[in-house]
Protein backbone atom coordinates (compact mmCIF):
# COMPACT_ATOMS: atom_id res chain seq x y z
CA UNK A 1 0.00 0.00 0.00
CA UNK A 2 1.42 3.38 -1.00
CA UNK A 3 1.64 5.89 1.85
CA UNK A 4 -0.28 9.08 1.15
CA UNK A 5 1.97 12.12 0.84
CA UNK A 6 0.76 14.96 3.12
CA UNK A 7 -0.40 18.14 1.40
CA UNK A 8 1.99 21.06 1.48
CA UNK A 9 1.37 23.50 4.30
CA UNK A 10 0.13 26.94 3.31
CA UNK A 11 -1.48 28.09 6.54
CA UNK A 12 -0.96 28.16 10.29
CA UNK A 13 -3.83 28.62 12.75
CA UNK A 14 -3.01 29.63 16.31
CA UNK A 15 -4.81 29.32 19.61
CA UNK A 16 -4.20 32.31 21.90
CA UNK A 17 -4.38 31.74 25.68
CA UNK A 18 -1.58 29.48 26.88
CA UNK A 19 -0.13 29.29 23.36
CA UNK A 20 0.72 32.83 22.26
CA UNK A 21 0.08 34.54 25.59
CA UNK A 22 1.09 33.30 29.03
CA UNK A 23 -2.39 34.08 30.29
CA UNK A 24 -3.78 30.81 31.65
CA UNK A 25 -1.91 31.18 34.95
CA UNK A 26 -3.48 34.62 35.39
CA UNK A 27 -6.91 33.18 34.59
CA UNK A 28 -6.38 30.55 37.31
CA UNK A 29 -5.49 33.26 39.83
CA UNK A 30 -8.60 35.25 38.90
CA UNK A 31 -10.75 32.12 39.31
CA UNK A 32 -9.29 31.47 42.76
CA UNK A 33 -10.09 35.07 43.72
CA UNK A 34 -13.65 35.03 42.41
CA UNK A 35 -14.33 31.58 43.78
CA UNK A 36 -13.27 32.57 47.29
CA UNK A 37 -15.63 35.56 47.23
CA UNK A 38 -18.48 33.30 46.11
CA UNK A 39 -17.75 30.63 48.72
CA UNK A 40 -15.74 28.16 46.65
CA UNK A 41 -12.18 27.40 47.78
CA UNK A 42 -9.37 26.54 45.33
CA UNK A 43 -11.78 27.19 42.49
CA UNK A 44 -8.93 27.83 40.06
CA UNK A 45 -8.23 24.12 39.96
CA UNK A 46 -11.22 23.75 37.65
CA UNK A 47 -9.18 25.33 34.88
CA UNK A 48 -7.30 22.05 34.43
CA UNK A 49 -10.55 20.50 33.19
CA UNK A 50 -11.71 23.46 31.10
CA UNK A 51 -8.62 24.75 29.28
CA UNK A 52 -9.69 25.72 25.77
CA UNK A 53 -13.41 25.95 26.54
CA UNK A 54 -15.40 28.98 25.41
CA UNK A 55 -17.87 30.73 27.71
CA UNK A 56 -20.82 28.55 26.69
CA UNK A 57 -19.03 25.26 27.29
CA UNK A 58 -17.43 26.52 30.52
CA UNK A 59 -20.86 27.54 31.82
CA UNK A 60 -22.18 24.07 31.06
CA UNK A 61 -19.22 22.53 32.89
CA UNK A 62 -19.79 24.61 36.03
CA UNK A 63 -23.50 23.85 36.10
CA UNK A 64 -22.79 20.13 35.79
CA UNK A 65 -19.73 19.84 38.04
CA UNK A 66 -20.17 22.62 40.62
CA UNK A 67 -23.81 23.62 40.99
CA UNK A 68 -26.88 23.77 38.77
CA UNK A 69 -27.46 27.34 39.98
CA UNK A 70 -23.80 28.39 39.74
CA UNK A 71 -23.72 32.23 39.57
CA UNK A 72 -21.94 32.46 36.22
CA UNK A 73 -22.66 36.14 35.62
CA UNK A 74 -21.24 37.17 39.00
CA UNK A 75 -18.28 34.84 38.55
CA UNK A 76 -17.53 36.22 35.08
CA UNK A 77 -17.69 39.82 36.29
CA UNK A 78 -15.36 39.12 39.22
CA UNK A 79 -12.85 37.11 37.21
CA UNK A 80 -12.78 39.64 34.40
CA UNK A 81 -12.12 42.50 36.82
CA UNK A 82 -9.38 40.61 38.65
CA UNK A 83 -7.75 39.43 35.41
CA UNK A 84 -7.48 42.99 34.12
CA UNK A 85 -6.13 44.19 37.46
CA UNK A 86 -3.35 41.60 37.34
CA UNK A 87 -2.69 42.31 33.66
CA UNK A 88 -2.37 46.03 34.39
CA UNK A 89 -0.11 45.50 37.39
CA UNK A 90 2.09 42.69 36.03
CA UNK A 91 1.44 42.48 32.30
CA UNK A 92 0.69 39.35 30.26
CA UNK A 93 3.85 37.87 28.81
CA UNK A 94 4.13 36.77 25.20
CA UNK A 95 5.22 33.15 24.96
CA UNK A 96 8.83 32.51 23.96
CA UNK A 97 9.21 32.23 20.20
CA UNK A 98 5.74 33.54 19.33
CA UNK A 99 6.74 36.79 17.59
CA UNK A 100 9.70 35.18 15.85
CA UNK A 101 7.55 32.33 14.51
CA UNK A 102 4.79 34.60 13.25
CA UNK A 103 7.21 37.03 11.59
CA UNK A 104 9.08 34.15 9.94
CA UNK A 105 5.85 32.52 8.73
CA UNK A 106 4.58 35.75 7.17
CA UNK A 107 7.92 36.26 5.42
CA UNK A 108 7.71 32.74 4.00
CA UNK A 109 4.21 33.30 2.64
CA UNK A 110 2.05 31.39 5.09
CA UNK A 111 -1.49 32.53 5.75
CA UNK A 112 -2.00 32.99 9.49
CA UNK A 113 -5.26 32.47 11.34
CA UNK A 114 -6.53 32.68 14.90
CA UNK A 115 -8.92 30.20 16.54
CA UNK A 116 -9.41 31.30 20.14
CA UNK A 117 -12.12 30.43 22.62
CA UNK A 118 -11.84 33.91 24.11
CA UNK A 119 -14.36 36.62 23.33
CA UNK A 120 -13.63 38.89 20.36
CA UNK A 121 -13.24 42.09 22.40
CA UNK A 122 -10.87 40.51 24.92
CA UNK A 123 -8.79 38.67 22.33
CA UNK A 124 -8.36 41.66 20.02
CA UNK A 125 -7.31 43.92 22.90
CA UNK A 126 -4.89 41.33 24.26
CA UNK A 127 -3.25 40.60 20.91
CA UNK A 128 -2.96 44.25 19.95
CA UNK A 129 -1.32 45.03 23.28
CA UNK A 130 1.08 42.13 22.76
CA UNK A 131 1.96 43.33 19.24
CA UNK A 132 0.66 40.18 17.56
CA UNK A 133 -2.72 41.09 16.08
CA UNK A 134 -1.39 42.52 12.81
CA UNK A 135 0.11 39.18 11.80
CA UNK A 136 -3.29 37.52 11.31
CA UNK A 137 -5.05 37.19 7.96
CA UNK A 138 -8.26 35.97 9.58
CA UNK A 139 -9.63 35.44 13.08
CA UNK A 140 -12.42 33.41 14.66
CA UNK A 141 -13.36 34.01 18.30
CA UNK A 142 -15.21 31.98 20.90
CA UNK A 143 -18.31 34.17 20.75
CA UNK A 144 -18.57 33.64 16.98
CA UNK A 145 -19.20 29.87 17.03
CA UNK A 146 -22.13 27.74 18.09
CA UNK A 147 -20.03 24.80 19.25
CA UNK A 148 -16.74 25.47 21.03
CA UNK A 149 -13.67 23.25 21.17
CA UNK A 150 -13.40 20.23 20.97
CA UNK A 151 -15.96 20.56 18.16
CA UNK A 152 -14.19 21.33 14.85
CA UNK A 153 -16.30 24.39 13.96
CA UNK A 154 -13.83 27.05 15.09
CA UNK A 155 -10.91 25.55 13.14
CA UNK A 156 -12.98 24.93 10.02
CA UNK A 157 -14.09 28.56 10.11
CA UNK A 158 -10.55 29.79 10.74
CA UNK A 159 -9.29 27.87 7.70
CA UNK A 160 -12.03 29.41 5.57
CA UNK A 161 -11.14 32.85 6.95
CA UNK A 162 -7.57 32.53 5.65
CA UNK A 163 -8.51 30.77 2.43
CA UNK A 164 -6.63 27.53 3.13
CA UNK A 165 -8.00 23.99 3.13
CA UNK A 166 -7.64 22.20 6.50
CA UNK A 167 -5.39 19.56 4.94
CA UNK A 168 -3.00 22.36 3.98
CA UNK A 169 -2.97 24.01 7.39
CA UNK A 170 -1.41 23.23 10.76
CA UNK A 171 -2.95 24.16 14.09
CA UNK A 172 -0.84 25.25 17.04
CA UNK A 173 -2.46 24.40 20.36
CA UNK A 174 -1.70 23.97 24.04
CA UNK A 175 -4.94 22.35 25.28
CA UNK A 176 -6.38 18.84 24.82
CA UNK A 177 -9.75 20.25 23.71
CA UNK A 178 -8.00 22.35 21.07
CA UNK A 179 -6.03 19.38 19.78
CA UNK A 180 -9.25 17.42 19.36
CA UNK A 181 -10.93 20.37 17.63
CA UNK A 182 -8.17 20.85 15.06
CA UNK A 183 -7.73 17.12 14.49
CA UNK A 184 -11.47 16.73 13.88
CA UNK A 185 -11.23 19.56 11.35
CA UNK A 186 -8.68 17.54 9.39
CA UNK A 187 -5.60 19.59 10.27
CA UNK A 188 -2.14 18.63 11.38
CA UNK A 189 -1.59 19.66 14.99
CA UNK A 190 1.49 20.91 16.79
CA UNK A 191 0.88 20.89 20.53
CA UNK A 192 2.82 23.05 22.99
CA UNK A 193 1.47 22.05 26.43
CA UNK A 194 0.97 24.81 28.99
CA UNK A 195 -1.05 24.07 32.15
CA UNK A 196 -2.15 20.62 31.02
CA UNK A 197 -0.14 17.82 29.43
CA UNK A 198 -2.44 16.03 26.98
CA UNK A 199 -2.99 12.35 27.79
CA UNK A 200 -1.45 9.64 25.61
CA UNK A 201 -4.60 9.09 23.55
CA UNK A 202 -4.64 12.75 22.51
CA UNK A 203 -0.89 12.94 21.93
CA UNK A 204 -1.33 10.04 19.52
CA UNK A 205 -3.33 12.40 17.28
CA UNK A 206 -0.77 15.18 17.04
CA UNK A 207 1.80 15.79 14.32
CA UNK A 208 4.43 17.10 16.75
CA UNK A 209 4.67 17.79 20.48
CA UNK A 210 7.17 20.51 21.34
CA UNK A 211 8.27 22.27 24.49
CA UNK A 212 7.92 25.81 23.14
CA UNK A 213 7.12 27.76 19.99
CA UNK A 214 10.85 28.20 19.52
CA UNK A 215 10.96 24.62 18.23
CA UNK A 216 8.37 25.11 15.49
CA UNK A 217 10.39 26.90 12.78
CA UNK A 218 12.79 23.94 12.27
CA UNK A 219 9.78 21.64 11.84
CA UNK A 220 8.23 23.91 9.22
CA UNK A 221 11.55 24.41 7.41
CA UNK A 222 11.46 20.70 6.59
CA UNK A 223 8.05 21.10 4.91
CA UNK A 224 7.25 22.44 1.44
CA UNK A 225 5.20 25.63 1.72
CA UNK A 226 3.64 25.55 -1.74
Amino acid sequence: MTEKIPASLRGLVFDMDGLLLDSEKVVKRSWDYAGSLLGYENFGDHIYNTVGFNLKRRTEYFKMNVSEDFPMDDFSDLTRKRYHEIAKEEGIAVKAGAKELMAWAKEKGYRLGLATSSRKMHAEQSLKKAGLYHYFDGCVFGDMVKEGKPAPEIYLRACRAIGVEPACAAALEDAPSGVLSAWAAGMRVIVVPDLVEPPAEILSLVWHRVGSLEEVIPILERQAVF
